[in-house]
């Protein structure tokens, strides 16, 4: 199966295609570009440089969150066009599973986190042996010191995601080197060929957030006072 996948939950813009497993092209963009712009001519370039044709793509995948929540919207927005341009379904793919696939071929705890501000984290904790990537926590929203009392409880723990470097700062444990650190479309491409079975129509495709929006959360603040 032929599957084009993209990340646009944080700061670095991810594409890939792969098939079978094996990756057949890919392309990121970690230099704070938006989306809008970047994310359309890296499909085009993936696909290009990869002699692939758009028609050969069999399914869609998508990073849906949780992340920023612009740059989610601009992935799913994009990935329904594509769907419904060719008839095609898409499995939604949650960011921080998708992260945990960057330490395939490890024997770890991949701890997958990404920066919420106001010191808290978006985060879940993953068991990867070897080729295989299994869920052990639900995806959250914690601050940093209730992070440290989940980890507790874990042994062999790698952070992974951009919120790696302030985990590691302020709790120690191991981060993943550079060249995995980050979101990457061929890891939504591997996780989303284990969720194959919950494929979506494109109207059904929605964001994953784990809190509101700034703007919202500073609107109930003030409501309340």
């Amino acid at each position: 199966m032929k599957i084009l996948a993209v990340d646009t939950s944080a700061v670095c813009a991810s594409v890939a295609v792969t098939q079978d497993g094996k990756i057949l092209s890919e392309s990121s963009i970690n230099t704070g570009l938006t989306h809008s712009r970047t994310l359309m001519p890296m499909i085009d370039a993936v696909l290009r440089n990869g002699e692939i044709a758009m028609e050969s793509i069999d399914m869609f995948a998508c990073s849906v969150g949780p992340g920023s929540f612009t740059g989610i919207r601009i992935g799913v927005a994009a990935i329904k066009g594509l769907c419904d341009a060719l008839s095609k379904k898409c499995v939604p793919v949650s960011t921080l599973e998708a992260l945990a696939y960057n330490l395939i071929g490890r024997n770890c705890t991949a701890v997958s986190v990404m920066d919420a501000r106001c010191n808290q984290v978006y985060c879940a904790v993953f068991l990867v042996d070897g080729e295989e990537v299994s869920r052990l926590t639900e995806d959250m929203a914690l601050k940093i010191e209730d992070l440290a009392k989940l980890l507790e409880d874990y042994e062999n723990i790698i952070f992974v995601g951009d919120g790696a470097k302030l985990c590691h700062k302020a709790l120690g444990y191991e981060k993943a080197p550079a060249n995995c650190e980050y979101q990457r479309g061929s890891s939504v491409c591997f996780a989303a060929m284990n969720h194959i079975d919950e494929a979506l129509e494109s109207k059904e495709l929605l964001p994953v957030y784990l809190r509101l929006p700034q703007a919202e959360r500073e609107l109930k603040a003030r409501q309340k006072q």
